[in-house]
């Protein structure tokens, strides 16, 4: 995405009045009620303002969360990053950038600390999720501006057909973040984040660079990590029809993962370590450029090109066998937008994208611990998630707006055992070369109630593919290549979003079928002297289906300025088999089925903040016999922090946990327990304080 100098401009009115002067402000073919002429002046339209407008145009559920409300308090993980966004459920593991992500239940049973799945990341358009999923190392979200969450098939603009959707961060520029700045944070279990950045406007070209080290002890024994990030984003206006950005990215980091742990231990002794995991990142590079021509008649084309390189050990000083990954990605993406034309008589605006990631090359070795000789090796060369669609917005009235779309998506996964010190005696291959063509069609509708509130829905169909590791995941003593194939789902989705009145916020509800949805289940814990054993497999048909409420509430206002407000999310997961052999109608396991998060918010025109804060998350079952439940958690916040007017400096104090809650953040999914507690559970991080200060000059 590119970025230049903003030109709109708003008051500071109730968000119903600005969402009325957006709509008549709108490009011409974009036809609302009309309100008159509207004469405004004030402060400039940020780039987080300008890309929630333009998701508010699309036919289902989107958020965009602005990044300088999350550095208020502590903003270490995703977690911090993606709170308060109802449908999706962000819980750090080990207190670090190893999380557990999930939107709809995508990615249900992921590990972590390793790759993150059913979701398309992406930085400024260019995606770091490839055919080998998404490490999780750059989910730190260092030096990001605004996060873009299109849950679904609302993330059709990415090419991103995953169950879950698309997450766009987008990396500060010389526009959003100019100056030198001086980041500091510090707090509870060992850690630190420092941060330096500098950016500028020269001429037509902008500029932007952040180095940053974090560190933390952990909250559990023998548990620390520590990371760096090297970040750069350069853009140049050639003239008003050409203009191009290129983003760099660098992190380096050594994670030493903690166990997870038995509920008797969570209860009775959380801080306790089994075992020691460590995972080493030597250097994870992310390197692209989107240039964006524009044609006489407005109609614009869109030239991302990403390279992508991402290593991994994995399993030092504890695994049996200790494993490598090697990969690079390179992505194409081109899209041609074409605004202001007519169909059919109507105002109409197309889009015709292609998408494209490549893993070139790409393996997996595992090693002995003791000689480092290799044990096992797999090839994912030439593996590639391939997609062309073209997507229609057509105004039917005033007030009614039809989207369609279709995609045309291939996958290829070429995974092949080429070394193993033991013969493939199963009934599974060696090699797989999976290549298949599917249709995942959109057709959506909006419809203004009023021009600040609006009824929304969609019917679509999603395509997640396996992942190249899923295939692999054969015992050493056994070196199999496990056949699997995509999982697919038809999705129906409602929903009503705007403002009314002190209320600003969103409802939706959505239902999935799936079909083969790709589960992943420990087999047998791991042991001193043994690796944990995993199966991967295509399930028979499960359900979908839940409710995602957030809503911003003004409860007070003052006559010199101060408000208090209420911010709340709500989320419903309602996930099960359907007709399942072995587990009938059975819920599936891994996330809480009623997620509430709400925050009272105090701020003060002087720039005082304060804020207390509460999670709480229900009871749900750690295995697919749905014999163990992690139990149900409610947890308690504060913060309180100045910032100066005009953001040059800002000082904070955010207190976590403030009861000491001994709770089970997140579970390894099990095929079943049968009653037996066992070591499956990651503990959440105890009470703790973080301090930060930060100053722009």
């Amino acid at each position: 995405m590119n970025h230049r100098a903003p030109t709109r401009v708003f008051t500071q009115l109730s968000l119903a009045t600005a969402l009325a002067i957006l709509a008549t402000t709108a490009h011409a073919d974009d036809t609302t009620p009309s309100l008159g002429t509207v004469e405004v002046t004030g402060h400039a339209q940020t780039d987080a303002q300008a890309d929630k407008a333009r998701l508010d145009k699309v036919a289902g559920a989107t958020s965009v969360v602005d990044n300088k409300e999350v550095e208020k308090g502590r903003a270490a993980t995703a977690e911090d990053v993606l709170a308060y966004q109802p449908g999706v459920y962000a819980q750090a593991t080990s207190g670090q950038s190893a999380a557990k992500i999930s939107i709809r239940g995508s990615g249900l049973d992921s590990f972590y600390g390793g790759y993150a799945l059913g979701i398309k990341y992406l930085y400024d358009g260019i995606p770091i999720t490839g055919p080998g999923g998404t490490q999780e190392d750059l989910l730190d979200m260092a030096a990001v501006d605004h996060t873009e969450v299109l849950s679904g098939a609302n993330a059709f603009e990415y090419s991103a057909l995953n169950l879950g959707g698309a997450i766009n961060m987008v990396t500060h520029t010389g526009y959003t973040s100019p100056g030198n700045y001086v980041r500091l944070e510090g707090g509870s279990f060992g850690y630190k984040k420092e941060q330096l950045s500098t950016g500028g406007v020269v001429g037509d070209s902008d500029y932007y660079l952040s180095v940053l080290h974090n560190e933390r002890r952990g909250y559990q024994d023998d548990s620390p990590n520590h990371g760096n990030d090297v970040i750069a984003n350069f853009g140049h206006v050639f003239n008003d029809k050409l203009e191009t950005r290129v983003t760099f990215r660098y992190r380096d980091e050594v994670n030493t993962n903690a166990s997870p742990l038995t509920l008797y231990q969570i209860k009775h002794d959380p801080t306790a370590n089994n075992y020691r995991w460590v995972r080493k990142k030597p250097g994870t590079t992310l390197l692209g450029s989107t240039t964006t021509y524009t044609f006489d008649d407005n109609a614009k084309l869109e030239v991302g090109l990403g390279y992508h390189h991402y290593t991994l050990t994995d399993g030092l000083h504890y695994y049996a066998n200790p494993g490598q990954w090697d990969s690079t990605d390179f992505s194409t993406s081109v899209r041609y937008l074409r605004k202001g034309d007519s169909l059919f008589g109507l105002p109409s605006d197309t889009t015709l994208s292609f998408s494209s990631t490549i893993l070139e090359p790409g393996n997996e070795k595992v090693r002995d611990p003791n000689t480092w000789a290799l044990v096992q090796k797999y090839n994912f060369a030439s593996s590639r998630d391939t997609v062309f669609s073209l997507g229609n917005e057509l105004q039917l009235t005033d007030r009614t707006w039809l989207t369609t779309g279709l995609s045309l998506a291939n996958t290829r996964r070429d995974v092949r055992s080429t070394y193993a010190t033991n013969a493939n005696t199963s009934e599974f291959p060696s090699a797989v070369d999976y290549d298949d063509w599917n249709l995942a069609p959109r057709l959506g509708f909006r419809y203004a109630l009023t021009p600040g509130l609006q009824l929304y829905g969609n019917v679509s169909r999603s395509i997640d593919p396996p992942v190249t590791w899923y295939y692999s995941t054969g015992p050493v003593s056994n070196p199999y290549v496990t056949p699997l194939h995509a999982q697919k789902a038809n999705t129906v989705e409602l929903g009503i979003r705007g403002s009314q009145g002190i209320f600003d916020g969103s409802l939706t509800v959505y239902r999935s079928w799936v079909q083969g949805e790709l589960l992943s289940a420990v087999i047998a814990e791991a042991t001193a002297t043994s690796n944990q054993v995993i199966s991967d497999t295509n399930a028979s048909g499960t359900i979908h289906q839940g409710v995602e409420l957030g809503v911003n509430t003004r409860l007070w206002t003052g006559s010199h300025g101060a408000s208090v407000n209420w911010r709340q999310a709500f989320t419903v997961n309602d996930f099960y088999f359907r007709n399942d052999p072995t587990f009938g109608h059975n819920q599936l396991p891994g996330l809480p089925r009623q997620v509430y998060q709400a925050a009272l918010q105090y701020q003060h025109p002087s720039g005082f903040y304060g804020e207390i804060n509460m999670n709480h998350a229900s009871s749900y079952y750690a295995d697919f016999a749905n014999t163990v439940k992690a139990p149900e958690y409610t947890i308690f916040g504060a913060k309180v922090g100045y910032q100066a007017p005009g953001q040059r400096w800002n000082v904070f104090l955010d207190a976590r946990n403030l009861t000491d809650k001994h709770y089970v953040t997140a579970t390894q999914t099990t095929y079943d327990l049968k009653g037996v507690d066992s070591a499956n559970f990651y503990v959440g991080d105890g009470f703790g304080v973080t301090t930060g200060v930060s100053y722009r000059f």
